[in-house]
């Protein structure tokens, strides 16, 4: 076999390698993710909530792969979403003191956050709140994935700076 036969095949093989495990990083979320809640138990968690706001795809760091859209509801007990999230592994729900939309934001602002707890579906998603947690002390739930460090979406639920 010739040389450049030999390299082709290689970078070939490589390559669909390199796109099997990217999606393999990308499906098994999906695969592994628990059934997410209905409608009717996100509502009766939202019913009774001091707060609501609204996740959107046009944050700036948010793109084709980072994204989520729907509204949010913070209870006493819960925060609740109705919408979509972009599958994806290890998400994680933060309260902020400040609105943020980036990554270079969410990194300056996390030691001030509080980490509510792990998202793991991506349609509509109930996490419970800690009775400690006062949720009036923030202004921004954000969605962040630990795993990669990327930014998701986040919504502003209370006035502040923005």
């Amino acid at each position: 076999m010739k040389t450049r036969t030999a390299l082709t095949l290689v970078v070939t093989h490589l390559l669909v390698l390199a796109i099997g495990f990217a999606a393999g990083i990308y499906m098994l979320p999906i695969l592994t993710a628990p059934p997410a809640p209905d409608l009717a138990m996100v509502e009766q968690a939202s019913k009774n909530s001091r707060f609501e706001g609204e996740f959107s795809r046009d944050r700036r760091d948010s793109d084709a792969l980072h994204w989520g859209e729907g509204r949010f509801s913070i209870g006493s007990d819960a925060v609740s979403f109705i919408g979509k999230l972009s599958p994806g592994p290890d998400f994680r729900l933060y309260l902020s003191p400040e609105f943020v939309e980036t990554e270079a934001d969410f990194q300056r602002l996390k030691p001030a956050m509080l980490q509510v707890g792990d998202v793991k579906t991506f349609k509509n998603f109930i996490v419970p709140l800690r009775e400690s947690v006062d949720p009036s002390k923030y202004n921004t739930a954000i969605v962040w994935c630990e795993s990669f460090g990327e930014y998701i979406t986040s919504g502003m639920y209370q006035a502040g700076s923005e």
